[in-house]
């Protein structure tokens, strides 16, 4: 039994792999990274990559303006904010970079994050320290993991502040931040709130007004089982009252405005590039659509049952040692497997298991030791015995090595 199990039936979760006709032939604990899609999202894309072929690309666009009007409302849906907030981006990492372009930073200006953002995010911030001299400041995590808000507020109350930059849930670890709290004290403060929620759509409910933030970002490929290359962006009244606009504004975002001047799109379109994937936009609100129609709190409660169970099973091998941290927990499960506990050997486990057709991934340990972890990371169509036999493989790889 899974702590959540009561609030699907059987007969749900059966429809459920139903449609995801991956699960016939794998054990997809890789949701993390990219999760199986429905029938639906897949028919959508291929259908849509027929109809450009049978047409021509424009005029298969031009045919499904109307569903592609749609996808705005299903994401937002999810958002719980108004499709004029919505802009569609290739990715969450675009959608941070987008987010950050918007911003005229000038040296000695001030942005606060946190110790479990984003790799690609603590790039892009370094990357602004050394081009625009903008100091970038860490809060202090809490103990058990996880943003310290008080100690985010002393960094934030810095009249240079300009931004604070927060990913809800790292790509590992489990950890989920409290970006709410984060968010009481951006408000209180008047500072620009930005979130990563890459790893939250699909997961966790989402209300972008509760969370009191300017900007959110996420992908489509992970627990939204959307398709690969296509995501979102969520832009704030507040900021497009303002007049943002990303840094690479294009004739998407703005048209020419006499000589030398444009006039920005009314919404958060202008965040956006003209040439889409258009298979892949209506991939991504066929996903949106579909997570809302099984339910974001039923549906990630079960996956959270889930990733506990895989705790439970997999902290009871001798030689697995869970690295997951944090007062609240998500559904990626994080461990260290002795005798597979080096870059090549982590490695060389995953592609075991996959060969076994069981998947899963590597990823660096986020509680300060340098050595590699296996990602686990269940979905609600995943089942209790799929867990049983994702455990007893690597018991079976434990005990190889140690013979």
């Amino acid at each position: 039994m899974i702590p959540s199990e009561e609030r699907v039936t059987e007969e749900q979760v059966i429809a459920w792999r139903r449609d995801t006709p991956g699960c016939a032939g794998r054990l997809h604990f890789n949701n993390a990274g990219a999760a199986l899609s429905p029938r639906a999202v897949i028919d959508t894309v291929t259908a849509h990559l027929r109809r450009e072929q049978e047409i021509g690309g424009y005029e298969a666009a031009d045919e499904a303006a109307g569903r592609v009007r749609d996808v705005y409302g299903h994401v937002g849906r999810l958002l719980a904010c108004e499709p004029r907030n919505v802009a569609v981006v290739e990715n969450a990492t675009v959608a941070v970079s987008q987010a950050l372009s918007a911003f005229d930073f000038e040296p000695g200006d001030v942005l606060v994050t946190t110790r479990s953002d984003y790799p690609s995010n603590q790039l892009m911030y370094r990357a602004l320290a050394k081009r625009r001299g903008v100091e970038v400041r860490i809060a202090e995590d809490l103990p058990a993991g996880g943003v310290d808000a008080e100690s985010l507020r002393r960094l934030a109350a810095d009249p240079r502040c300009r931004l604070v930059s927060v990913t809800w849930v790292p790509t590992n670890s489990g950890l989920v931040q409290d970006v709410e709290a984060v968010g009481e004290v951006c408000e209180a403060l008047g500072v620009p709130y930005l979130i990563d929620a890459c790893q939250v759509a699909g997961q966790l409910p989402i209300d972008v007004g509760r969370l009191r933030c300017d900007f959110l970002g996420a992908t489509a490929r992970k627990f939204l089982r959307g398709p690969r290359g296509i995501g979102f962006l969520y832009v704030s009244d507040r900021m497009l009252d303002s007049g943002a606009y990303p840094l690479g504004v294009d004739m998407r975002g703005a048209s020419e405005d006499g000589k030398d001047g444009f006039a920005l799109m009314d919404g958060a379109r202008r965040f956006e590039n003209w040439e889409f994937p258009y298979a892949l936009l209506l991939g991504m609100g066929e996903a949106a659509r579909y997570a809302l129609e099984v339910g974001i709190e039923d549906g990630g409660s079960r996956a959270l049952g889930l990733a506990a169970h895989v705790r439970e099973r997999l902290g009871a091998l001798p030689g697995v040692r869970l690295a997951d941290r944090g007062q609240r927990l998500c559904a990626i499960v994080t461990a260290e497997v002795k005798g597979w506990n080096t870059t090549a050997g982590a490695t060389a486990l995953v592609h075991r298991l996959r060969d076994a057709g069981i998947n899963t991934s590597v990823a660096s340990s986020e509680d300060g030791s340098p050595v590699p972890v296996v990602r686990i990371s269940p979905h609600y169509y995943n089942t209790t015995e799929e867990v049983a036999e994702l455990v007893n493989a690597i018991a079976v790889l434990l005990r190889e090595v140690r013979q």
